[in-house]
């Protein structure tokens, strides 16, 4: 039993060091399994089309990109906390309900009004259905064969999954699934442009790069994706070949930029699921008092994993008789005001109308 368990620390051990960082094997991993995935779906490589070739190139370089930020950010010792201890409670009975809200429903926007709520959901859900119908075509995992004059055979990872009629429901619903997650995200993303010009504290805080730029980017996706069906259906092919270079151009650099801008919370998103399971699990064990009124305010395991991360940072925030992290955020910023009026921070009266601001 020894032995085997010393022969599988050898073999992860001479695994790591295949690779000159955890990046590479990560990456390289990754495509492995994307080729194995291919492989299985196109039936040994007899069902692949080309003309998706440059769309399948994008999502590599986007992978490389993605591991690249995930590991940058994944090594910091407040996310690796995060990252360890939510994997643990990934089998909370609550997850599903959790996973649901976070990445389905967006009931963590709702708070903040129907509006934004409703643009993130016509961005996010336009931006998934657009993802389930062009990758599964671009690696070959989906594909449609006639086996006869008038149907359709849906092909799905090498095997016959049903036959539909070519003018059916079904298969006017898988033509026009990305035309109509294109008309979704044209919707929300002109939302999101007439909020961020009409809302003050928006246009306060926006920058052209990181706020609008992957608005406009999404918006032209979407118009060039719908131009291509236009010119299929009513010019009868006119200028598609133009038209479809010009799509397949903007979503290979929307995928290369995405791992670097805003839109990056996107593949990120799942992991709010942890975070929110760390926060529920150890809030429910024991909750920590504010050192200055009392208050609960975050559980016990945070604040000490708090201490803990500013320790490894060398950033010792120790003041008086208590850390600043044992403190709730109204006492917080009474500290800070008593460090320049002399004040002790509990006499401090002075209470911030945002204090306890939602959304």
């Amino acid at each position: 039993m020894e032995a085997k368990m010393v022969s599988t620390k050898n073999s992860e051990h001479s695994l790591n060091h295949a690779f000159a960082s955890k990046f590479a094997k990560s990456m390289f991993l990754s495509v492995l399994v994307l080729i194995i995935l291919t492989f299985i779906g196109t039936r040994m490589f007899t069902h692949v089309d080309l003309n998706l070739y440059g769309y399948m190139v994008g999502t590599i370089v986007f992978l490389g990109g993605f591991f690249y930020r995930f590991i940058a950010w994944g090594e910091r010792p407040p996310t690796k906390i995060i990252i360890i201890k939510g994997i643990k409670l990934l089998f909370r009975k609550s997850t599903p309900k959790t996973s649901v809200e976070q990445l389905a429903t967006y009931r963590f926007i709702w708070n903040r009004g129907i509006y934004r709520w409703t643009q993130h959901f016509l961005i996010g859900w336009g931006c998934l259905l657009s993802c389930f119908v062009t990758f599964p075509l671009v690696f070959g995992w989906m594909y449609f064969t006639m086996p006869e004059n008038g149907y359709y055979t849906i092909v799905a990872m090498g095997m016959d999954i049903m036959t539909v009629k070519a003018d059916g429901l079904i298969a006017n619903l898988s033509y026009n699934a990305l035309n109509i997650s294109a008309l979704m995200v044209i919707a929300g993303v002109c939302m999101a442009l007439y909020r961020r010009i009409k809302n003050m504290q928006a246009r306060a805080e926006q920058k052209f790069i990181y706020d609008f730029l992957p608005l406009y980017l999404l918006l032209f996706i979407s118009i060039t994706g719908l131009l291509l069906t236009v010119s299929n259906v009513f010019l009868h092919g006119w200028g598609h070949y133009a038209m479809s270079l010009i799509h397949q151009y903007s979503v290979v650099v929307t995928l290369i930029y995405l791992p670097f801008g805003k839109l990056a919370h996107i593949p990120f998103r799942p992991l709010s699921v942890f975070a929110r399971n760390y926060r529920e699990h150890y809030g429910e064990q024991s909750m920590k008092a504010c050192k200055v009124c009392g208050q609960e305010f975050v559980s016990t395991e945070q604040s000490e994993d708090v201490v803990h991360v500013l320790g490894v940072n060398q950033m010792e925030f120790k003041k008086e008789d208590f850390h600043l992290a044992e403190l709730c955020l109204p006492c917080r910023r009474k500290y800070r005001i008593a460090q320049f009026s002399g004040f002790p921070t509990h006499e401090v009266k002075v209470k911030e109308a945002n204090q306890n601001a939602k959304g």
